[in-house]
């Protein structure tokens, strides 16, 4: 039997953009569709999610974080 998936994606709370060239290299972080900041790290990831009260349990979680244009150790422009 195949599963059927809805052709809807859910939207995660937390967004992680792709990275931007900079020194240090930096990825823009959005929660709930705005802005918020930006990253270097995975703990600035983390940081800024708490600061909006939003607890991060698993950050492979695509219901909670989606991360565009790499996955959460790709912190250098390719």
């Amino acid at each position: 039997m195949t599963e059927v998936s809805s052709p809807h994606m859910s939207r995660p709370r937390i967004l992680v953009l792709g990275v931007q060239p900079g020194t240090p290299p930096f990825r823009i972080v959005e929660i709930d569709g705005q802005v918020v900041g930006q990253a270097t790290t995975i703990t600035d990831v983390l940081e800024v999610a708490a600061a909006y009260g939003i607890p991060v349990h698993d950050l492979d979680d695509p219901d909670v974080v989606r991360w565009v244009g790499g996955d959460k150790f790709t912190w250098v422009p390719r």
